[in-house]
């Protein structure tokens, strides 16, 4: 059969997108041929894919995400303003705010000019310094799930950023006995000046290291506010070249509440592809 898709990408951050309202496609959509379909050789290429399926909890959509080996995934920040726009765009006027349940939560995206906000669920499970290490190094590893799981560790400058061998390191953060046995996604960051970072991540499910990741951008923001005290919002450099920004509130217990990711998220082109 031909499967109708669209290709979309958010600050570097690229996805496959394909309408399933009707639950058509979800036979069709198993693990191999999810992960063929994102092989950059063999298939469209992506970092991951988006289904949109009827929500069951009164939200207007179901977030479905699928990560580039077909495995499914909790969410994925810059998927979910992808996901925004797309479904923003469904029916005959553009909605400048939609609703849309996911793994982890009920999410909201609005639309702010060329931009899509995303309201995002509450972050969890916070660790400064977990005490994991690996060789090569030195730095203290955080923890925080924002949304799905993401291990931080901060640099001293952008030179050690930009030299930093982000591929084997963020394989033995992801597959360290101390996030077993799920896994994480691992980020490294540097502080630019206060209130403005720059990471680079290695995602889980992709296994190598993408331009962007946005639920890394949230959980290297908060850590850096944590770490520092800098205020809201964060605004944070990805590889892809963008700059994104993540606003939030403490919560009495130390916490996190309302809190956002605000970024781009742009149509790249639709097709055809046999399955």
């Amino acid at each position: 059969m031909l499967l109708h898709f669209y290709k979309m990408n958010g600050a570097g951050n690229d996805f496959i997108v394909v309408d399933n309202r009707d639950l058509s496609l979800s036979e069709v959509l198993d693990t191999e041929t999810i992960a063929t379909l994102c092989d950059r050789h063999r298939g469209i290429g992506a970092d991951g894919l988006l289904a949109v399926e009827p929500a069951r909890d009164g939200a207007d959509f179901r977030f479905r995400y699928y990560n580039a080996d077909g495995g499914e995934a909790e969410m994925c920040g810059n998927g979910a303003r992808c996901f925004g726009r797309f479904t923003a765009h469904l029916g005959d006027t553009p909605l400048e705010r939609v609703t849309f349940e996911t793994i982890a939560g009920r999410l909201t995206a609005e639309m702010v000019e060329e931009h899509v906000r995303i309201a995002m669920s509450d972050p969890k499970d916070l660790q400064t310094d977990t005490g994991a290490t690996v060789p090569g190094l030195s730095e203290p590893i955080h923890f925080l799930n924002t949304g799905v799981p993401h291990a931080v560790a901060y640099l001293p400058d952008r030179a050690a950023l930009n030299q930093l061998d982000v591929f084997t390191l963020g394989r033995a953060i992801r597959h360290h006995e101390r996030f077993a046995p799920a896994g994480t996604n691992a980020n490294f960051a540097t502080v630019l000046e206060p209130g403005h970072i720059a990471i680079r991540t290695y995602e889980r499910g992709v296994e190598d290291e993408t331009l962007a990741c946005g639920t890394g951008m949230v959980a290297s923001a908060l850590i850096h506010h944590l770490l520092t005290g800098a205020p809201s919002p964060i605004k944070v450099d990805v590889e892809g070249g963008d700059t994104l920004e993540i606003g939030f509130e403490k919560t009495p217990d130390g916490g996190f509440r309302n809190v956002t990711l605000t970024g781009p998220a742009d149509f790249v082109f639709e097709g055809d592809i046999e399955v």
